[in-house]
């Protein structure tokens, strides 16, 4: 097997028995404000194009580069996917062009053509409603590329180990708590915190792994725009939540551990007998300059990218869009159906865009104009990038404006995820998904009576509340968010073969007392 680094979280994997391309990152993100670092402009495209496998991880931008994907991956790739609830990645791949898909399940290895595959993943809203990781054996060699999710199942990954290379997540990837209205003083507390919890729960996950050799990966961006330029940690600056490869390899190193081993696009490490041999694109003494002299190499990408960074920002739309107006047809009706993250987050968010002032009240469940009324959270955004989630219906806010970066954040406490929960689900499938997910968790009552049957509130199909999306005729209830049906009767799915629906007939006098009507 020979693995060649393709910047970020990517990785071309090449066996005997095939390839995978794993999450390729090139095109700026996030407004333009991540950019892979070390840079791969100088990558062999043509070495990637046509793999026999494609494995996008999640839809977050900097590992679903869709412009990438578009224009230079071959459209006859068989796609990877995870065990997703929600299709939105199947959804996003096949809108560019991907027909052929390998479905995985959760924790399950599938064998093809010599290889065996496992996919493990995280559907949770306090995540990226998806992310997951990849184990791909060929016989010989066994990896686990971990990228940036979470490992959640050690028990059931290390069934099938030992691993012989744990490409893992170690640097930065949020905004906090950089973007804070917080003291200075207290910012340099929070971020020495947030830059040791990173790297140590990078070691927790290699110690639980134990492969034999481990590759720093996913991270971390660098940030070339003049008004995020100061974000890289050019000085190993204990308070900078970016450290970089070089960085974590000593901390590995610090703590016992020396098998960690550097790549950079372009490096190729091939494995064989146990061993893993690296070679670089560049001379030993240049893969050592990005790091040492990281300043002036992020000067001259800087240089570079200026055009392009200019370029994206004049696009921006700007005066298109009555934003107020807008947010109110938008947010309203999911204000509605998210109780669960109303009652969580119980306040006024100010979005505040210069111009426009908004309010966004998740205990009135309405958004309206600002009138000096106190708020509980607040975000200053440059209204062209609100514009910008506006006209493309942004459903996953976290996924375009926050990692930006560019905006700033208070709060009167602490961190609620509820509010940002809130803003990765701006469709009513994602928050009915999400609502769901957090009901299952929740005292809520879970069961509602309708035509003479005690029936389980949230659809066995993606947890859309019956309450709401349920109708039922002639014995049948039809969730009306994706059209699913169901016997009541029995429960059967009439949908899918694989669902089925809690539906329980009350006796008649109990039916009575209740006083229960004959519709949803």
């Amino acid at each position: 097997m020979e693995v060649t680094f393709v910047g970020h979280a990517g990785l071309f994997v090449e066996t005997a028995h095939g390839s995978i391309l794993c999450d390729p990152w090139f095109n700026p993100v996030f407004f333009a404000s991540w950019f892979p670092f070390p840079s791969n402009d100088g990558l062999d495209l043509s070495k990637i194009s046509s793999p026999t496998y494609l494995f996008v991880s999640h839809l977050h931008n900097d590992h679903f580069d869709e412009a990438f994907l578009r224009d230079h991956i071959s459209k006859e790739t068989t796609v990877i996917l995870p065990d997703y609830p929600l299709k939105h990645l199947e959804r996003a791949l096949r809108a560019l062009g991907f027909t052929k898909f390998l479905q995985t399940r959760n924790g399950e290895p599938v064998e093809v053509g010599g290889l065996r595959l496992m996919t493990m993943a995280l559907c949770g809203p306090n995540g990226a409603l998806g992310d997951s990781s990849l184990m791909v054996d060929d016989g010989e060699t066994r990896i686990f590329d971990q990228n940036d999710a979470k490992l959640v199942d050690i028990d059931r990954l290390n069934r099938y180990g030992p691993f012989d290379a744990h490409f893992v997540q170690f640097s930065g990837a949020i905004w906090y708590p950089m973007v804070y209205k917080f003291p200075e003083n207290m910012k340099q507390v929070l971020g020495r915190k947030k830059r040791e919890n990173q790297m140590d729960r990078a070691l927790r996950y290699i110690r639980q792994v134990d492969a034999a050799h481990v590759i720093p990966s996913a991270g971390p961006p660098c940030f070339l725009d003049d008004e995020l330029f100061y974000l890289n940690d050019f000085d190993r600056d204990a308070v900078n939540i970016f450290p970089d490869q070089k960085v974590f390899l000593e901390y590995m190193r610090g703590h016992g551990l020396d098998n960690g081993r550097l790549m950079i696009p372009g490096s190729v490490a091939s494995f064989h007998g146990g061993a893993c041999d690296i070679s670089h694109p560049v001379p030993a003494e240049e893969v050592d300059s990005i790091f040492s002299n990281k300043r002036e190499y992020l000067e001259a990408y800087k240089a570079r990218k200026q055009p392009l960074i200019d370029e994206i920002k004049a696009s921006w739309p700007r005066g298109q869009v009555d934003i107020l107006t807008s947010l109110r047809e938008w947010f309203e009706p999911l204000l509605q159906q998210a109780d669960i993250m109303c009652v969580g987050v119980n306040g006024r968010l100010l979005l505040d865009c210069d111009a426009t002032a908004v309010v966004i009240d998740f205990q009135q469940r309405r958004v309206y104009e600002w009138s000096g009324e106190e708020y509980e959270y607040r975000f200053n955004v440059d209204g062209a990038l609100i514009e910008y989630c506006i006209l493309n219906r942004t459903e996953d806010w976290i996924n375009e404006l926050f990692l930006s970066c560019r905006f700033e954040a208070e709060r009167k406490g602490p961190f609620n995820d509820y509010l940002y929960t809130f803003f990765k689900c701006l469709s009513q499938e994602r928050i009915q998904y999400a609502e769901g997910y957090y009901s299952e968790r929740s005292d809520v009552e879970q069961f509602f009576e309708c035509e003479g049957y005690r029936i389980q509130r949230r659809c066995p199909h993606l947890k859309a509340d019956l309450t709401r999306f349920g109708e039922v005729e002639n014995g049948i209830l039809t969730c009306t968010l994706h059209d699913w049906q169901f016997e009541l009767a029995t429960g059967r799915c009439l949908t899918s073969d694989d669902r089925r629906l809690y539906a329980e007939r009350v006796r008649e006098k109990e039916v009575a007392a209740a006083g229960v009507s004959g519709s949803v």
